[in-house]
């Protein structure tokens, strides 16, 4: 499997939480086509992002280092640093024609198009959110235009943006364009599709798929309102409330504000059900593109060496705890997210790994198939073994992390960090004199707070120690020693 350089062609969703696939367990969303990758491919159940926002997320499995490692800590950024080489550009470098389509976000996207680094993508299909706020340089909307129509009207109608002029359907028109043209080398193609991002508004076609009333609540009980009051003054973009009455209204995100549940029978409605059923619609409508971009790759004949890779950037609360969108929290729904790879003959095909894994794991995986070295500076650790069949075993790593270091453009600046090592979710909010403790084996839907319990003094002080070994031998350890003074 090593050095076989493959075609890559690598998903990414924008906010999509761990359990929104049929095949891995979701009984009220049907994903034919992205179960159809678990069945022929490996997917990790217990994948976790390097950050719960996406800028900092992106930028660590971009490079297979912590985002506090590449100093990229945040949204909202001037720029992305010059150095260390996204693992695009170190495959570009190697012979790798490398595509963009849809969302990028390594640095600031308001009131711009953000400023571009040295990505080593060829093919450039920029777009970020689904509005037309850039007169020039965004891809999508141009595209809307294309077709007769204006995308910023389109965003205001009750129906939504119709399925055939969705930044979803866009995204898989490009990347068909890409895969279909030829080549003589291998490429790789990044796919980020915005949704399920909010405004949580799919077309009307799509939401009338899902009746409310027959999805799943969320996870919740009277006690998480006590548990967010306390947690008030860290940084969230919205605040705990019961389901019935969620916070959709977040003055964060001004945009949510004027285009949130759209539709007569929804206006006005903020509770986590009617938000649930948008939000499983907006999964079906990226099935469906998945599906066309595989036909299209099947029907090229590049099935056989193509690597496709799913997963999203971090999850969404969806109205578990009384919270919804994200922010610093560190909760399942949040930092968990879905993780699949499919490669006939050469992926195992149908096996479910529950091993902790890393987003950030990716990179070197793709740099080892590239028959590429993995730089010291990753820290991160190649998937290939457990791919390829070679760690039956299934463990991967001891524990995972996730940070959050001022990473919205909030008063409080919150840091945190959050230690996981299956048994126990260990979260500091550093600087407010608070935390969260979770025993995942008792409480895996994670309603005691162990933090303050005298019976846990001991376990809370050791995993105090391990976080914060961890988070000191991740951090950037500067230029490379050549001497010895």
């Amino acid at each position: 499997m090593k050095g076989s350089r493959p075609n890559i062609l690598w998903i990414c969703t924008d906010q999509q939480r761990y359990d929104t696939i049929g095949a891995l367990g979701n009984p009220h969303v049907d994903t034919p086509n992205i179960d159809r990758l678990v069945a022929e491919g490996f997917a990790f159940t217990h994948a976790y992002c390097q950050s719960p926002i996406c800028t900092p997320s992106r930028a660590s499995f971009l490079t297979g280092q912590y985002a506090s490692a590449v100093h990229v800590n945040g949204n909202g950024n001037s720029h992305f640093p010059d150095a260390p080489p996204l693992v695009t550009k170190s495959l570009a470098d190697s012979g790798y024609d490398c595509g963009l389509i849809g969302k990028l976000h390594l640095s600031s996207a308001f009131g711009r198009v953000e400023a571009r680094v040295d990505d080593g993508y060829r093919y450039w299909q920029y777009s970020h959110a689904p509005r037309d706020d850039w007169e020039t340089g965004h891809a999508y909307a141009d595209w809307v235009r294309s077709k007769g129509e204006v995308l910023g009207e389109l965003i205001k109608s009750p129906d939504g943006v119709p399925a055939e002029l969705h930044q979803t359907t866009w995204c898989a028109e490009k990347t068909i364009d890409f895969l279909s043209e030829a080549r003589e080398g291998p490429w790789l193609a990044s796919v980020n599709i915005y949704d399920p991002h909010p405004p949580f508004n799919p077309p009307r076609t799509y939401r009338d798929l899902f009746d409310p009333a027959l999805v799943n609540d969320p996870l919740f009980r009277d006690s998480d309102l006590v548990q967010q009051k306390e947690l008030e003054g860290v940084d969230f973009q919205s605040r705990g409330r019961h389901p019935d009455d969620l916070d959709i209204k977040s003055p964060v995100i001004p945009w949510t504000q004027t285009h949130g549940l759209v539709g007569p029978e929804t206006a006005g409605k903020r509770d986590a059900r009617t938000l649930i059923a948008a939000y499983y619609a907006m999964i079906k409508l990226i099935d469906d593109q998945v599906g066309r971009i595989m036909a299209a790759l099947e029907a090229t004949g590049q099935r056989e060496n193509t690597l496709v890779i799913f997963t999203s950037d971090h999850g969404e609360m969806l109205g578990d705890h009384g919270l919804i969108q994200k922010g610093c929290r560190f909760y399942e729904g949040l930092v968990r997210v879905p993780l699949i790879f499919s490669w006939p003959g050469h992926v195992t095909s149908g096996r479910k790994s529950d091993a902790l894994v890393e987003l950030r794991d990716i990179a070197p995986l793709l740099l080892e198939l590239a028959g590429l070295p993995v730089p010291e500076r990753m820290q991160a650790r190649s998937l290939v073994p457990m791919l390829s069949g070679e760690n039956p075993a299934g463990e991967h790593r001891e524990f995972v992390r996730c940070e959050f270091y001022d990473a919205l453009d909030q008063a409080d600046g919150t840091f945190a960090t959050m230690y996981h090592d299956r048994r126990y979710k260990f979260v500091v909010y550093h600087g407010h004199g608070l935390g969260e403790l979770y025993d995942l084996e008792k409480d895996p839907e994670e309603f005691d707070n162990l933090w303050d319990s005298p019976g846990h003094a001991d376990v809370k002080l050791e995993l105090m120690q391990r976080s914060f070994d961890a988070s000191t031998l991740a951090m950037d350890r500067g230029p490379e020693r050549i001497g010895p003074m």
